[in-house]
Order: C-alpha cells, then sequence, then structure tokens
C-alpha cells in the first residue's frame, strides 16, 4: 500500500486526464502519482515500455484503478508516434485536460566535441518532440473545448550550460515557445508555463552524471542540499490546476536558488566524441 500523500486537496483533479511524456521515472513519475493521486485519469508514455510498466505498476500499487490509467511507448520525436498514442487517450478517455512535458534526454559533451549528428539528436528530443506533443494535444484534444493546462519541464538554463551546450539551446527554444503559446492559445482558454529543475534534483536522470557532479551540485546550492521529484512535482501539479487561472507563459526556476550563487556547471571532458 502507498504512503503517498499531498499537500493540495484531494480530489483536486477529479473528472480531468492528464498526459505525462517520460512518466516512467523521476520527475514525470513523481508527477503522475501525485496527479492520479488527486483523481485524475492519467496516460503515461516513453520510449523504453519497460520502464512505462514499471511505472503503471507503481501507480496501481498506490491504489489508483487500473480505468483511470493507460501507459505506451511513444517516442516524442516522431509525429505519427505522437498522433497515435493522443489518439488512444482520446479513444480510451475522451479528453485532455492537462499536459506534462517532462521527456527529454542528452549527454554531456564540450562543444567542440559535439557531432552535427549529436546535436540534432537532442535538438529532436527536446524541443521539436515538446512542439509535436504540444500541437497534437492543443489542436485535438484543448483548443476544441476551450480549456487546458500544458506545463513544460525544462532545465536551468538562464545563465548558460557550459558542456550541455545542445541541450541548453533547445531548452532555452522550449521557454519561448511556453511565451509564445502562452500568448497565441489564451483566447482559447490555455495556459503555458515551464518548469526548470535545477541539476541538483536527486533523480534518475541526474544520476547518470555520478554522485561527485551530484555533490558539487549541493555544494553550489545556497541551501546545501539536493532535491526530489517531489518537489519539482508539487510545481507542476499546481500549474497543472485549475487553482492556477492567471498565471501563464512563466519559467518558474526549481533549483534552491543556485543560480544567484557558486560555481554551477563543471564541463565534462569526454575522450571521444560523442554520436
Amino acid at each position: 500500500m502507498s504512503t503517498l500523500r499531498s499537500i493540495y486537496a484531494p480530489g483536486l483533479f477529479w473528472g480531468q486526464v492528464a498526459i505525462v511524456t517520460g512518466g516512467g521515472s523521476g520527475i514525470g513519475l513523481a508527477t503522475a502519482r501525485e496527479l492520479a493521486f488527486l483523481g485524475a485519469r492519467v496516460a503515461i508514455c516513453g520510449r523504453k515500455p519497460e520502464k512505462i510498466e514499471a511505472a503503471l505498476a507503481t501507480l496501481a500499487a498506490d491504489g489508483v484503478p487500473a480505468e483511470h490509467l493507460l501507459g505506451g511507448p511513444c517516442d516524442i520525436r516522431e509525429p505519427d508516434q505522437v498522433a497515435a498514442f493522443v489518439g488512444l487517450v482520446l479513444e480510451r478517455f475522451g479528453q485532455v485536460d492537462v499536459l506534462v512535458n517532462n521527456a527529454g534526454g542528452q549527454f554531456p559533451s564540450p562543444a567542440e566535441l559535439m557531432t552535427p549528428r549529436g546535436w540534432e539528436a537532442v535538438i529532436r528530443n527536446n524541443l521539436n518532440g515538446t512542439f509535436f506533443m504540444t500541437r497534437e494535444v492543443g489542436t485535438r484534444a484543448m483548443i476544441p473545448r476551450k480549456r487546458g493546462r500544458i506545463v513544460m519541464v525544462t532545465a536551468m538554463v538562464a545563465r548558460g550550460f557550459p558542456g550541455m551546450a545542445h541541450t541548453g539551446a533547445a531548452r532555452a527554444g522550449v521557454e519561448n515557445l511556453t511565451r509564445s503559446l502562452a500568448v497565441e492559445w489564451a483566447q482559447h482558454g490555455l495556459r503555458v508555463n515551464a518548469v526548470a529543475p535545477g541539476n541538483n534534483i536527486k533523480s534518475s536522470g541526474t544520476a547518470q552524471y555520478g554522485d561527485d557532479m551530484l555533490e558539487l551540485a549541493r555544494k553550489a546550492t545556497p541551501l546545501k542540499r539536493l532535491a526530489t521529484p517531489e518537489e519539482v512535482a508539487r510545481v507542476i501539479v499546481f500549474l497543472a490546476s485549475d487553482q492556477n487561472d492567471y498565471i501563464t507563459g512563466s519559467i518558474y526556476g526549481i533549483d534552491g536558488g543556485m543560480p544567484l550563487w557558486g560555481d554551477i556547471w563543471v564541463i565534462p571532458e569526454p575522450e571521444t566524441p560523442r554520436t
């Protein structure tokens, strides 16, 4: 039995349907768990079916009814797969009220060692894929109903992202996309915002860079601790809720004050280019 708790009112998302991309682990799974706990019917997707199956098992262990859950593989870089997944959600649940664009990925590399292929792969994943999913959900599910909440999950890139120029550029593009759509789609009743977690979140996304990098991030954080995926999820959940009706086009840093103080990044030096 799950011990999951929430700071939000029970039933906050009752009657609503949420899609969470990259919902198999980390921030995506933490967000899906909270949304489901608060009454939403939740659809999660990702590139690895085994991670989605494991996440569905976690949600079931939380006590979420099977009829409130949907999961499946979807590579957001491929428009056909995005269209198919959104169609599956609409066929099953009939609506989409919330979209959390959490899927993404990158690898560390100095800019001079990035190949064109490696650069393009990260841009496709973090920028193109986010747009494909947002456009599909917006045009097919939210704009026709004149309601919806979209939350982008980017990264702390405002001061630059040494060693991650590809994802920094892509995430900056997503932040501008957030602001642009907030203006364009306000007439349709949509609210579009973003959260920008720092590299001081202890999650599956940052674990790949090792304990030494996380310790450096902790030391560079004024609060002197790492955050959890659940702390990021709380902000996402508020922005995704109907209780947020007057915030749109905003980017919320979730970083313990790291950009205000200290040396943030250590530039990696791989021996060979990544493709």
